[in-house]
């Protein structure tokens, strides 16, 4: 088969995505901060609280700017709008290098690194996925966000070589480099949406949809959105410090930077599992059932417990946060459509961004004041609960599979 057609094929979308995805902003920015967070703040001189704020901020100007992101991928296309944005989220995040005590320079460069990292998150990459599937859809989400999984397994193992032999600031510039070397060449090469409307290609269901106005005016938008705001605050929240807390309790720090790799792995297994799942079983109980593991994993993690309890925490949490972000991208297109989905996956992951930086504000603080992590976990795992109980209520799909979705119609 000639090399035209092979990369016409849609999979190669998926490929593109989950390349680009490894170092989408979470990985960049929060887990690579859980390795910065200690040689950091001892070099500078700031408190773990300070520097935790300086990533709410970065998340809160990103929270912003990132439906924007979404509504102009809508209007323009995400191919276009990706290419350039991933030389300046690359260049903002090895500006990081130039980090000092003072807050008119530490506040500033966290908050221009969240602003040009909107595009490095799954919201176009869902989208085009999106557009081009239909009844495989929740396992090409799975796949393709998984990247993100490995990012987490990967980039903090890469940062803290740098660390280890050059320094933080030397890291910075090398995560800088990593993101245009991973993330440009596959988006070029691979991203495109179908030839003509959305969804028209491999015989996905027609577009249909709502606005993001009409989104917002319905109350199961905001059962979904904070259902799953509540579970980011919790998980991320408890991993952005994981390995702090596992230092803490005087275990080495590479092998505290291991336990945060190994839930990079979980967190690519959990998104594959549960896109599989949810192609074949209804989204919100496969989302129930995936929530309960972190409520377990933070458990093992305020037990203070020790041998292999901490890491199997760590892993469970990895296992919860790496189903949700497919989970929501495959809510929105089942439950509001495709016609706005940029821009209404874009508000649901800027509150994801403001629950991440919450949450890890949240644990900051918590250990200022009390020299322990573990009243925070408690209130995580309450919110855990809760959130089982928002997404327990949402009712059946809006816009399902297409009726005529059949073996080979949804294959290209």
């Amino acid at each position: 088969m000639p090399r035209t057609s092979l990369l016409q094929n849609r999979w190669w979308v998926v490929v593109g995505a989950f390349l680009g995805l490894i170092v989408n902003q979470g990985a960049i920015t929060f887990y690579a901060f859980a390795i910065f967070l200690k040689p950091v703040s001892e070099d500078l001189g700031v408190s773990r609280g300070t520097l935790s704020s300086a990533v709410g901020l970065l998340l809160a100007v990103f929270a912003i700017f990132v439906p924007v992101m979404g509504s102009v991928m809508d209007r323009l296309g995400v191919r276009t709008v990706l290419l350039p944005m991933i030389v300046l989220v690359a260049l903002a995040t090895a500006g990081l290098a130039l980090l000092t005590a003072s807050p008119w320079i530490l506040y500033p460069l966290f908050a221009t690194q969240g602003l040009f990292a909107t595009c490095q998150v799954p919201i176009g990459y869902a989208k085009v996925i999106t557009a081009w599937f239909d009844r495989e859809r929740g396992l090409a989400l799975g796949i393709a966000v998984a990247g993100a999984g490995l990012g987490v397994a990967l980039v903090p193992q890469f940062v803290a070589f740098l660390i280890e032999h050059q320094g933080w600031r030397a890291a910075y510039v090398g995560l800088g480099a990593l993101i245009l070397a991973i993330a440009f060449v596959p988006v070029a090469l691979f991203i495109r949406e179908p030839p003509s409307a959305p969804a028209a290609a491999a015989g996905a269901a027609e577009v249909a949809g709502i606005s993001v106005g009409e989104a917002i005016r319905q109350p199961l938008f905001w059962i979904i959105n904070i259902g799953f705001v509540l579970a980011t605050i919790a998980i991320n929240g408890t991993l952005a410090h994981v390995v702090a807390l596992l230092t803490d309790r005087g275990i080495a720090a590479a092998t505290a930077t291991n336990a945060l790799s190994v839930a990079g792995v979980a967190i690519i297994a959990g998104r594959i599992v549960s896109g599989w799942c949810v192609d074949r079983l209804f989204a919100p109980h496969v989302t129930v059932g995936v929530l309960c593991l972190p409520v377990a994993g933070i458990a093992l993690l305020a037990s203070g417990a020790g041998g292999v309890a901490p890491f199997a925490g760590t892993v469970l949490c990895g296992l919860g946060i790496g189903a949700e972000i497919d989970l929501m991208a495959f809510f929105v297109g089942r439950y509001f459509g495709l016609r706005a989905f940029g821009a209404i996956y874009g508000l649901m992951f800027a509150t994801f961004a403001i629950g991440s930086g919450l949450g890890s504000f949240l644990m900051g603080a918590t250990f200022d004041l009390a020299h322990s992590y573990r009243p925070m976990l408690v209130v995580f795992m309450a919110a855990l609960v809760a959130s089982c109980g928002l997404i327990g209520r949402v009712g059946p799909y809006r816009y399902a599979t297409a009726a005529g979705a059949a073996g080979g119609s949804d294959a290209r």
